[in-house]
């Protein structure tokens, strides 16, 4: 799906491929008048014995990335993967009811930390990247409080069963750290890079 440029400080001076099937991630470029095509990379998300979360979510977004680059070799493509991590578990989207509710049960009243890694590829093998981590603190959710998030459709393609942007925003004590990363994509640096490889300019 192709996403024409709308008004907005950028523009592309490139042709850009987001490996993403992500509403949130697309919306945040499209409103800085990013124009792109949609290409969602399906990779295996499966975890390896002993891969600690940062180097999980830093081979999946790359994964993606090539994946699609191998498919649109003219374009540069964007890809991201995000995950929550709370002291050592991975919690990923829910696949059940049940797991949406343990999910939101474990983030209850406590810390936990949102990684999205990115990864840009070009043409002419052009790479640029990298990791952003942000600490979010819960206020403590009573059982019905969970029950009725679990009754809207918000829950079920999010990392941590749960929107920053969305209903949950009321569920947030504190942030530290980029709240577009926990969104899906560390906007400063993602476009950083993209003008450091010229795939976008400002519109002026």
């Amino acid at each position: 799906m192709d996403h024409s440029e709308r008004p907005g400080p950028f523009r592309n001076l490139a042709p850009l491929v987001l490996a993403s099937s992500s509403p949130r991630r697309q919306e945040m470029l499209a409103r800085l008048g990013i124009s792109f095509e949609t290409f969602p990379s399906e990779v295996s998300e499966a975890q390896r014995p002993l891969e600690s979360p940062e180097n999980y979510v830093c081979r999946l977004a790359l994964k993606k990335a090539q994946k699609v680059a191998s498919l649109r070799p003219r374009a540069f493509v964007l890809a991201a993967d995000t995950t929550v991590v709370i002291g050592e578990k991975i919690l990923g989207k829910p696949e059940s009811l049940q797991e949406a509710r343990e999910m939101l049960s474990m983030l209850s009243g406590r810390e936990h930390q949102v990684l999205t890694a990115y990864a840009i590829l070009g043409p002419q093998g052009q790479s640029r990247g990298g990791l952003s981590i942000t600490s979010v603190v819960f206020k403590k959710l009573l059982p019905e409080e969970i029950e009725a998030y679990l009754r809207t459709p918000e829950p079920w393609d999010k990392a941590g069963a749960y929107a920053i942007q969305g209903l949950a925003s009321y569920m947030i004590r504190r942030v530290r750290g980029s709240v577009s990363n926990v969104v899906g994509l560390p906007l400063t640096e993602a476009i950083e890079d993209l003008l450091s490889l010229g795939v976008i300019t400002y519109r002026l």
